[in-house]
């Protein structure tokens, strides 16, 4: 199946203590180019995120983003009691007591509420060896999204490179009905231009000579032979599919050389319409197979 290179793929999966959410989007690019997107902690896995992406997609401008967030029943904080502090705090006060005289335990609020004996930090991050393979399910769902989405408009794209084939093929037959009419009034004039140059001295083997060098610098049969060869091969691709864009690109490159020699060996009017034609027709299948893995 025919891909393009834009889409955007979203999973979201959750364990026991977190919550990863995967994002990939990809646009246009000449070769693969993945960016990432990772928490701090786990730029170790740069290296295995990479590869999993490569192992699915082969063109395009992929960038993958990877967050983790605690599930709602736990907290992004923990309580940190400095029970030494403490017990310094309720000795001090003890002794405080019996040396003023007063009578009476301290409380526990009040021990509470001394400066750092309670303290609240954030709660450590994940472990990344223990999310892992978490995170390797998520991106494998949210890959399967993007692909899916590139698919379905490599399916569209494939649709509308069809239709300019044919419209292409359909030009190519004008041109090679036109050719060997445009080949014979170019000999006939070139006839009439040489008896007239001649005048009453007609040589008919010069005038032979003439023609065939003339019809040999003119002759378009050869690129025509080859623009439909080509597009036989352009229909087959489309119809094998796969990672079809870096040849397609090569292929129509190959094609305008053809239509663009046909266009400069013209002299006939219709003829040179029809590959000005065929010229347009083969800039927008360019602009089309830009968008393809």
């Amino acid at each position: 199946m025919i891909r393009s290179m834009t889409g955007f793929g979203r999973a979201e999966l959750s364990g026991e203590t977190v919550t990863i959410t995967v994002e990939a989007r990809s646009v246009n690019h000449r070769h693969l180019d993945v960016g990432l997107r990772l928490p701090n902690a786990w730029s170790s896995f740069e290296g295995d995120i990479r590869r999993i992406v490569q192992s699915r997609l082969e063109r395009g401008r992929v960038d993958v983003s990877v967050q983790l967030a605690p599930l709602p029943t736990q907290s992004t904080r923990t309580v940190r009691v400095d029970s030494t502090l403490a017990r310094g705090y309720v000795e001090q006060a003890r002794q405080l007591a019996r040396e003023i005289g007063v009578a009476g335990d301290v409380d526990i609020g009040w021990v509470l509420g001394r400066p750092g004996v309670i303290e609240l930090t954030d709660a450590p991050p994940a472990d990344p060896s223990v999310v892992w393979p978490l995170v390797a399910a998520a991106l494998g769902r949210a890959l399967d999204e993007l692909v899916e989405r590139r698919s379905v408009e490599g399916g569209a794209l494939a649709a509308e490179l069809r239709g300019l084939g044919a419209a292409l093929t359909d030009l190519l037959g004008q041109m090679s009905a036109r050719a060997p009419i445009a080949s014979a009034r170019r000999e006939e004039r070139l006839r009439e231009r040489i008896t007239t140059l001649l005048a009453s001295a007609v040589d008919e083997a010069r005038i032979a000579t003439e023609v065939a060098v003339w019809a040999t610098k003119t002759d378009v049969t050869e690129e025509l032979a080859r623009l439909r060869v080509h597009l036989d091969e352009f229909a087959l691709m489309l119809d094998k599919g796969g990672s079809v864009g870096r040849q397609l690109d090569f292929l129509i490159q190959e094609m305008n050389r053809e239509v663009n020699t046909v266009g400069s060996k013209a002299d006939d009017l219709e003829l040179s319409q029809a590959a000005l034609g065929a010229k347009g027709v083969l800039e927008k299948i360019r602009e089309q197979v830009q968008n393809l893995e």
